[in-house]
C-alpha cells in the first residue's frame, strides 16, 4: 500500500559541518588537519506551519546550521530534505539563483548590519522580487513593494529612505518585508530581535506572530533569549557543541527539561517572584576540535557526570511525546527544576 503522507517541510537528516583548522605544527605537511565540528550529525524535522526555536550559548552551532539551511554555506555530509528533495546536493554557489531559495528566507540577525547603506527602502525591498520574482521596474513592482510595506507596517513614505534615515525598528521591519517579498514557506529568524531595543523587541515579535498567522510560513527561530522562543514557537530544539541534546514541544521542554544544560538554560531565566536559582555548569566547554567520539559533549561541565558519560557518548532516546533526550541520566529527576519553588 502506497504512503500518501506528504513529507515534512524540512527534513534534516545526520547534518555535518566540520572546518578544517590551522596545523600546530608547520613542518607535518602531510598530517592530516584537525577539524572543528561546528555541526556534528543533526537530525531533526519542521512541519508546514510549525514554528520551531533553536536555542543555545554562543559557540553550540546554530549560526552554522543556519548557514547550511539556507544553503550559504555547503555541508561536509548529511541531507536538507526540503518537501522531499536533498537541497544539500545543489552547491551553494548554485543556490543563489535556484528556483527553491525563494521559498527558504532569512531575516538577520542585526538589521543595522543586514541592509546595504546605498540602496533605500524601497531598492531593498524590491531587489528579491526582481532577482528571483521575474519583477521588471514597473507600477506592479511598486505597488507589490508598497503592499509588503503595508504589512509589515512601515509607513510609504519611508520607503525612500537610505537605512541610515531609518530607526532600528524601521530597519527590522525592511529586512522583514525583504524577507517575506516571494511568500516564502519557510522563514528562517537568526536573533532577529537581539539588536534592538526592549520596547521595539515586543512590537516586532507580535508582528513576527502576526505575519505566521497571516501568510501561513513556518519559522525556525534562532534566539538565546528562552522567554521569547516560549512565547512564539510549538517546539523546541536545545544544542550544545554542534549536536542536538533536547528537543520537543515547548511546554514539555520548559516544565520537565531532562538534559542537565537544557535545565541549566531554563534556571537561568530571570523571575522576579523567584529568588535566584541558577544551576551552575562548572569548568570550560569542551573543545569542539576533533572531539572524543565516545565522550559526552558535556562531561566535564555537567553536575551528573560519571565514568560512564566519557566511556559511551549518550544518544538522543524518546523522553515521551515527541520529546528527545541525549543523556544517560535523562529519565531521572535532577537537583533543579525551573517550575520548582
Amino acid at each position: 500500500m502506497t504512503d500518501l503522507t506528504p513529507p515534512p517541510l524540512l527534513a534534516v537528516q545526520n547534518l555535518r559541518k566540520y572546518f578544517p583548522t590551522q596545523r600546530q605544527n608547520p613542518f607535518q605537511r602531510n598530517a592530516a588537519p584537525h577539524l572543528l565540528h561546528a555541526v556534528d550529525d543533526v537530525s531533526f524535522t519542521l512541519e508546514a506551519g510549525e514554528s520551531v526555536g533553536l536555542v543555545g550559548e554562543s559557540g553550540c552551532g546554530k549560526s552554522t546550521l543556519v548557514r547550511l539551511l539556507t544553503r550559504l554555506l555547503d555541508p561536509t555530509g548529511g541531507a536538507i530534505r526540503f518537501e522531499g528533495k536533498d537541497l544539500a546536493q545543489i552547491p551553494a554557489r548554485r543556490f543563489a539563483r535556484h528556483p527553491l531559495r525563494s521559498h527558504i528566507q532569512l531575516v538577520f540577525q542585526d538589521p543595522h548590519d543586514s541592509l546595504n547603506p546605498r540602496h533605500t527602502a524601497f531598492d531593498t525591498i524590491a531587489a528579491p522580487l526582481c532577482q528571483l520574482g521575474g519583477f521588471q521596474p514597473s507600477a506592479l513592482l511598486k505597488a507589490r513593494v508598497a503592499e509588503l510595506a503595508e504589512l509589515v507596517g512601515l509607513p510609504e513614505p519611508l520607503l525612500s529612505r537610505f537605512p541610515h534615515q531609518l530607526s532600528g525598528g524601521q530597519k527590522a521591519r525592511v529586512g522583514i518585508a525583504r524577507a517575506i517579498a516571494l511568500h516564502p514557506k519557510l522563514l528562517i529568524l537568526d536573533e532577529p530581535t537581539s539588536a534592538l531595543d526592549v520596547s521595539v523587541q515586543a512590537v516586532i515579535l507580535q508582528l513576527l506572530a502576526d505575519l505566521q498567522a497571516r501568510l501561513g510560513m513556518s519559522y525556525l527561530f534562532v534566539s538565546h533569549d528562552l522567554n521569547v522562543v516560549r512565547l512564539l514557537c510549538d517546539r523546541i530544539i536545545v544544542m550544545y557543541l554542534g549536536q542536538i541534546i533536547e528537543m520537543g514541544p515547548t511546554a514539555a521542554i520548559f516544565d520537565h527539561p531532562r538534559h542537565p544544560y537544557t535545565q541549566a538554560l531554563i534556571a537561568a531565566i530571570p523571575d522576579p517572584t523567584q529568588p535566584p536559582q541558577a544551576l551552575q555548569l562548572q569548568g570550560e566547554p569542551r573543545s569542539p576540535i576533533d572531539p572524543a567520539p565516545q565522550v559526552c559533549r558535556l562531561y566535564g561541565r555537567c553536575p551528573q557526570g560519571v565514568a560512564q558519560c566519557q566511556e559511551a557518548m549518550p544518544l538522543l532516546a524518546p523522553m515521551g511525546e515527541q520529546h528527545w533526550a541525549a543523556c544517560h541520566f535523562s529519565g531521572q529527576s535532577f537537583t533543579h527544576s525551573h517550575s520548582a519553588g
